[in-house]
């Protein structure tokens, strides 16, 4: 019994941008040995994979600021029922670190072991601190980050951040080692377009039109795999039949790995878990942030690729076919400013965040 590692508590739930490195930091910290459990709220039993095999534990949780006088009388009662029985099952459980990772899920656990002294951490997706961790940062003994500089960490708070990365998942990881292969006055030209779970219509309002309006040398030259929403596929696939592109859709691509390795241009929203991937792969992109994401985070996201020379921020009110065609253009005109994007990319990419996470815990475990 000696030889047991400690155990681990991990917060998490809601979307997948918070689910996902919880997944993988479990998955890593399963292979050095330590013990595991999952506190989450009511969606807790919709997982699958490694999370689904965990010891799990459902506490009340609620919005950070509810809407209006009653939203808000709720939202503070279910945080602190939450905060009641997370600490309760702390208190049962005696973890030695508790992690957890952003949305409204994870705050009552974490309230509960800043209350209870256990070391704890949060790990933020997003180039912006989310609103829960934001509420959480000055109870934490450590922030991890996906990237380098993030808004709304303060001095206060500024000694306790560990730029991590966002993991990604093995196979993305698998195809890093494929070298980007460069284009020339008369290589084909492979286009990939992820919608993403929000805000694909405006790919394909926009896309196919863009697309036409490129020189004839360009047009022939270009492959275009696009991922559409299943009520807009079929107009989609009309309009690149109409403008007589060469084009393959669907509303979902199981290979997106081997895609992104055979891409010479990625073009997508800005979401963690997108501008993780195409980094970790090495490929320019055009984000094209969801402008109505709290707080705005995926512009700051995309501004950091933009930032390191990754690929090109271009804000959903500039999106335009014309605009966009320009842009295109002058791109695939100049193999070097995609060969450059894509070395920029590669060496942004973070392929270790998920054992960097690991390595993060068992350092605030030691401590």
């Amino acid at each position: 019994m000696s030889d047991l590692k400690p155990l681990v508590i991990l917060a998490a739930g809601g979307t997948g941008g918070h689910v996902f490195p919880a997944e993988s930091l479990a998955s890593e910290l399963q292979k050095r040995g330590y013990r595991l459990a999952l506190f989450t709220d009511k969606r807790g039993g919709t997982y699958s994979g490694v999370l689904g095999d965990l010891e799990t534990k459902r506490i009340s949780a609620g919005g950070v600021a509810g809407r209006g006088f009653f939203g808000k009388v709720k939202s503070a009662l279910s945080l602190a029922l939450g905060t009641f029985q997370a600490r309760r099952l702390l208190g049962r459980m005696h973890p030695r670190c508790v992690v957890g990772f952003g949305g409204y899920a994870s705050v009552p656990t974490m309230i509960a072991a800043s209350l209870g002294g256990y070391p704890s951490m949060i790990h933020e997706q997003n180039a912006v601190l989310g609103r829960a961790n934001r509420l959480l940062a000055p109870k934490v003994k450590r922030i991890c980050t996906s990237f380098e500089k993030v808004d709304f960490i303060t001095e206060v708070n500024s000694d306790n951040v560990a730029f991590t990365g966002m993991p990604v998942r093995s196979n993305v990881i698998d195809v890093r080692a494929t070298p980007y292969q460069p284009i020339d006055d008369h290589s084909p030209i492979e286009v990939l377009i992820l919608g993403g779970s929000q805000g694909a219509q405006i790919f394909s309002d926009v896309l196919p039109e863009a697309f036409a309006r490129l020189s004839p040398a360009l047009r022939e030259r270009l492959h275009v795999t696009q991922q559409c929403r299943p009520e807009v596929l079929d107009q989609t696939i009309e309009a690149y039949k109409r403008n007589g592109l060469n084009a393959t859709l669907k509303p979902f691509f199981d290979n997106v790995p081997d895609l992104l390795a055979k891409t010479h241009l990625l073009i997508a929203r800005a979401g963690a878990s997108t501008v993780a991937e195409v980094t970790t792969v090495g490929r320019p992109s055009i984000l094209v942030p969801y402008p109505y994401a709290t707080d705005d985070h995926q512009s700051r996201n995309a501004h950091a690729v933009d930032e390191v020379g990754a690929g090109w921020l271009m804000p959903q009110e500039a999106f335009t076919p014309d605009i966009l065609a320009d842009r295109l253009e002058a791109i695939f005109s100049e193999p070097r400013t995609l060969n450059n994007a894509a070395a920029a990319s590669l060496k942004a990419g973070r392929p270790d965040a998920a054992s960097r996470l690991a390595d993060a815990v068992e350092e605030l475990i030691e401590v």
